[in-house]
Parts: C-alpha cells; sequence; structure tokens
C-alpha cells in the first residue's frame, strides 16, 4: 500500500477483556499509553475472539482462518498442522524480519518448550508463562532472571511457585495475600526489554520488521507487584455484573461452576467470596493492566525517539477475555459472555491510518492476518477466511459496517475442563445465541434489552420463533466461515 514497507509491532496480551481501558469507557482503571494510542489511530469497540481460550484464538488470528479449520481448535495440542501458513511467515517471505518476545503457544508447552511449526520467527525470547517450570532453561524469562543473579522463589510472592501440575506446586513463603515480582523483573517488562533489543538489532538493516509480544499477563493467577496494587484503592473497585436468580436459567455447566468454582472448578467458588474479595480481585487484574499500560507506554516512547513512530503499525489487543466474577464466575471456558469473548482491538499507523476513530462495526480477530497481507502490499492468499479492516482503517469504508455477524467457538478446548462441550456462538450486534452442540440447552440473549446478558430466553415461548431463526443462522455461519479453500481449487475437474 505505502511506498516504504511499514514496520509492525503487535502486542497481544492474554486473557484481556474489553473493557479495561480508561478512554473506552472505565473509570476504574489508569490506561493512559493505550488511551494515546486511541487518539492516534483506530479503536475497535466490538471486536470479537473466535475462541475463549488460548490456542484457538491465536491460531486463528496467525492465520486468518477459523480455529476448527486449522484443526488447533483446543489447548494442549501436541503438533501443529504443517499445512497453515502463519501470517509472521508469509510476512517473512516477503522480506520481513520477524521477532518474538513472550508466549506463542501454538502446541502445548507443558513439560517442554512447545513445538514450534515454520513461522518465520528469526528471533525468538520464549517464555509461555514466567513460572521456572522448564528445567532444561526454555524459559528465557527466567534465564533473564538468572543473569541477573535472582532466583524466582525468592523474589515472588505467589501462592504457587509452579504451575506444571495440578493442583501447582505450593510456595512454601506464600503470607496469605498473592504479590508478584517486582515491575523491574517482571515479565512484561522483560517482554519490552526483549522487543526493543530485537528493533535496536534490525532498525538500520533497510529491512522492514515486524515484533510479536506476548506477555503472561492479567491472565490468572492474579499477581502483580505491590507498587501497582497500592495504585488502586479496593474500596473503590466495581463488583461483577451479577442479578440474583439469573442462574436459574443458565446451562448446567455454568451452574455448577458458580458452586465450585470457575473453569470447572480450578477457579474459587464465587458464593465463598466476600464482596470485598470480589473489588480486590478487579483491583488485581487492573493493577496488572495498568503495569502492562507502562510498559507499553515505554515501547511507545522508544518508538517515537528513534524516528520510527510515523511508518510503524502498532496494533494492541488480547487473545480472548476473563469472567472475573461477572455471572459468579472466574477464569475461562466454556462461557460465551461479553466478559470473555469481546476483546480489545486498537491499530495505529500515523502515515497511513485515521485518528482518533472509534468503529463500532462487528469484527473478528481472523481479520488481522489479511488486514496485514493488505497493508504490506502483498495479495491476501485464497485460503485466509478472514476479511481485511483497511479499508475502515484507511477512512475507505464506512466504520460502522464491516460484517453482519461475528462467530466463535468451544470444541473441547480445555483438558479436563468442560470437555463434553462443542458449542458455536453467533451474534449479530443485538442478538446472541450459543448452541451447545447434541445438548437440549443453549442460551440466547437480547443486547437491546439485555445488555449484561443476565435473562436466558432461549426457553421462553414468546422467542421460539427467534431462537429458530438464530440457530438457523448460527448453523449457517459455522458452515459457511469453515469452508476451507485451502487445496485450491483451479479447474472444474
Amino acid at each position: 500500500m505505502s511506498q516504504k514497507p511499514v514496520n509492525i509491532v503487535w502486542f497481544c496480551t492474554d486473557q484481556q477483556r474489553y473493557d479495561t481501558i480508561h478512554a473506552l469507557g472505565n473509570p476504574y482503571i489508569h490506561t493512559p499509553n493505550i488511551d494515546q494510542l486511541i487518539e492516534e489511530g483506530v479503536a475497535f469497540t466490538r471486536a470479537y475472539t473466535q475462541a475463549p481460550v488460548c490456542t484457538p484464538s491465536r491460531s486463528c488470528f496467525l492465520t486468518g482462518r477459523y480455529p476448527r479449520t486449522t484443526k488447533a481448535f483446543y489447548n494442549g495440542n501436541d503438533n501443529y498442522s504443517k499445512d497453515e501458513k502463519l501470517v509472521t511467515k508469509l510476512l517473512a517471505d516477503s522480506g520481513y524480519v520477524c521477532g518474538l518476545s513472550g508466549k506463542l503457544h501454538l502446541t502445548s508447552a507443558q513439560g517442554r518448550m512447545e513445538k514450534r511449526t515454520d513461522d518465520g520467527y528469526s528471533y525468538v525470547q520464549w517464555s509461555e508463562h514466567p513460572n521456572d517450570d522448564w528445567p532444561g532453561g526454555e524459559n528465557d524469562y527466567q534465564n533473564w532472571l538468572k543473569e541477573k543473579g535472582l532466583r524466582w522463589e525468592d523474589i515472588y510472592g505467589g501462592k504457587y511457585t509452579s504451575m506444571a501440575t495440578w493442583p501447582p506446586k505450593p510456595n512454601p513463603h506464600f503470607t496469605g495475600k498473592t504479590v508478584g515480582v517486582p515491575a523491574e523483573y517482571h515479565q512484561t517488562t522483560w517482554c519490552v526489554e526483549k522487543a526493543i533489543e530485537f528493533i535496536e538489532q534490525n532498525r538500520s538493516s533497510g529491512k522492514p520488521w515486524l515484533i510479536s509480544m506476548n506477555p503472561y499477563d492479567p491472565h490468572p493467577p492474579l499477581d502483580p507487584p505491590q507498587a501497582y496494587k497500592d495504585r488502586l484503592n479496593i474500596e473503590d473497585m466495581p463488583l461483577p455484573l451479577w442479578k440474583a436468580g439469573e442462574l436459574d436459567s443458565k446451562p448446567p455447566h455454568q451452574q455448577k461452576d458458580y458452586m465450585q468454582g470457575g473453569q470447572d472448578g480450578q477457579a474459587e467458588p464465587y458464593p465463598t467470596l466476600t464482596e470485598d474479595d470480589r473489588r480486590e480481585r478487579f483491583r488485581d487484574y487492573y493493577a496488572e493492566i495498568e503495569l502492562i499500560d507502562d510498559q507499553f507506554g515505554r515501547l511507545m516512547n522508544y518508538l517515537e525517539e528513534t524516528g520510527q513512530r510515523e511508518q510503524t503499525l502498532v496494533i494492541f489487543m488480547s487473545d480472548h477475555g476473563e469472567m472475573n466474577g461477572d455471572h459468579g464466575l472466574y477464569w475461562k471456558g466454556a462461557y460465551f459472555y461479553e466478559a470473555l469473548v469481546h476483546v480489545p482491538l486498537i491499530m495505529s499507523c500515523p502515515s497511513l491510518f485515521k485518528s482518533g476513530l472509534k468503529s463500532d462495526a462487528l469484527v473478528e480477530l481472523v481479520d488481522l492476518a489479511p488486514t496485514l497481507m493488505e497493508l504490506t502490499g502483498q495479495e491476501v492468499p485464497y485460503y485466509m477466511q478472514g476479511k481485511s479492516l483497511l479499508p475502515i482503517l484507511t477512512g475507505q469504508a464506512d466504520p460502522h459496517h464491516h460484517k453482519d455477524s461475528v462467530y466463535s467457538e468451544f470444541y473441547h478446548c480445555l483438558l479436563g475442563s468442560h470437555d463434553n462441550i462443542y458449542a458455536t456462538m453467533y451474534y449479530d450486534g443485538r442478538y446472541k445465541i450459543v448452541n451447545y452442540h447434541g445438548m437440549e440447552y443453549g442460551e440466547l440473549y437480547d443486547h437491546e434489552t439485555d445488555p449484561e446478558e443476565f435473562c436466558n430466553l432461549w426457553d421462553k415461548p414468546e422467542y421460539a420463533l427467534k431462537k429458530a431463526e438464530l440457530i438457523k443462522k448460527n448453523f449457517d455461519s459455522a458452515i459457511i466461515k469453515n469452508m476451507d479453500r485451502s487445496m485450491h481449487m483451479i479447474n472444474e475437474y
């Protein structure tokens, strides 16, 4: 598109819900650097993930293809399909130098560094999560700490020192209140430091570059540094979305998780927490995001100071959200509430894009890969299923419409959690329907009358015709969006 190739900063947090940015309406949190990005670019206020867990979502936005099509529709897969082509590989083949800091999570990382596909990254600083769970030195963040003469076990104040087993390994020094490592030693800080290192190595090479940053925060455990906790008062925090009696009409697994703990019993049960406990979890979640904002600002300042900002595309986003107590649930799983499937997505390139634009069009993370292909002047591959956002970004298309609906799925995504559930979601901007395939129950919400999704209309007789209409639309959407053209039909026989 441009005469001079753009550089690309792709900043993807883990488990950050859509309503966590001050400039987009959250009065409880301070995000001045993300707010500044919104002023300088385009904020997509209705962006949706194609899966409410990590691997299928990441596979989707890195390929421009829906999760079931890529075959990576669950966490914990041994291999990644050699047939799938990541957009980073396509960009590397076209002349980009691509780097990564943090997690990739296209295959299982339990007890090993994940098996990489031909991903196009020539620089990799890998850390699936901060804990010291890889004995062979695979966790580059832990290596960084050791180079500084630090031991994770000595500086981390969380409840568990290891996440390699379930239940996790207890921290013998735990005081009763989870505290993360100091900000200067945090994994998010390390991610940005390594990103700057990569850019410094390549900014004078004459080649365009792309850096993917994938910190683990604000993923649970909620363990921000104490200094960031101290910025926010628990009593000033909101309570989760909850309405007495709302669970009566909700699916059985949600009713069960309310009593036993979210994510099929892995999180704390909602009824056991006091109102202060629930506010505290928002405080800690927001504190993690404020640390992310500070480190994101550090990176943006570096780009400004080195004269690279104008010609750099910056993407700020997350792979999926976090329930954080809404509807009596914590963490993630086979839920399709806004807290989990509605995510932040902001894109800015001052030399090319509109500034200060808030687009309320329905968009999907699957749209990112074709956007990058079109932006860099390449043909969007025939096998990509997403739709480029570039016309909206450049002001050539209506910012209020991109797609008629968005789609998300949960297909036995988490081993040992909701492992009998295969579900698809269809949302048209007003009505959201969730089909649990093979089950008699489902969910139907009308956002015009119930934006908080308290009232499940699935069994309401007056909505029977609307439900039937949306079931068919969901079926059609799931089939059509997963049409796989990767074999490339070129002739009639």
